[in-house]
């Protein structure tokens, strides 16, 4: 049985708030990856006989340990010039939008064919079975901007090669890519050479 693979700057300086926390604030906070792991539910055969799905609603059920997913990413990601935030529908707008906030940054939706009203970039990856197309408004950011990739998951890295692809038809530059699990077996890193990836938990 196999894990599911589940379904960014501009050159100004950094955006800064005096009420949100700095990413210094979260490297003191204690971080317990084995307790988020453990609270991640696995359901087999879905959404099709042979997969483990890898259900994270009873983690974001869970208030404090929802945050501490969080402060987690913030604390490895530090203290870098970021931004936008690129988040990938739907999950991906989950851990992207409130790291974005506490970054300062802002947040861009990669989003499915036909869900964005405005004018788009478009990429079509490759899937297990297929194909599918990813989307991202072509103002989204200027060029040269610092884009963070975040999203829930890395499995075998076909969205997030997408979402990379996306950021590159606006000439921004990836700072990083961010997940909350990691799923070793799948090998997703393996394609995506070349960028520092940060994962919080890993099955």
């Amino acid at each position: 049985m196999t894990a599911r693979a589940t379904g960014w700057s501009r050159s100004s300086t950094t955006r800064t708030c005096p009420d949100r926390r700095t990413p210094d604030t979260f490297t003191r906070l204690p971080l317990v990856t084995d307790e988020l792991g453990s609270r991640i539910r696995d359901i087999p055969d879905f959404p099709k006989p042979g997969i483990l799905f890898k259900d994270i609603t009873t983690l974001l059920k869970d208030g404090p340990l929802f945050r501490r997913s969080i402060d987690g990413l913030l604390a490895k990601i530090g203290p870098r010039k970021i931004d936008v935030v690129v988040g990938m529908e739907s999950r991906g707008f989950i851990f992207g939008a409130p790291v974005a906030y506490a970054l300062g940054a802002g947040f861009v939706p990669v989003r499915k064919l036909g869900k964005l009203p405005a004018d788009v970039v478009s990429v079509e990856y490759d899937l297990e079975y297929g194909s599918a197309t990813l989307e991202m408004h072509r103002d989204a950011f200027a060029p040269g901007a610092r884009a963070l990739v975040v999203d829930d998951l890395l499995a075998t890295g076909g969205t997030v090669a997408g979402t990379i692809e996306l950021v590159k038809q606006l000439k921004g530059e990836i700072v990083a890519l961010a997940f909350l699990i990691e799923l070793r077996a799948l090998k997703g890193r393996d394609r995506l050479s070349g960028y520092e990836i940060i994962t919080e938990i890993q099955f």
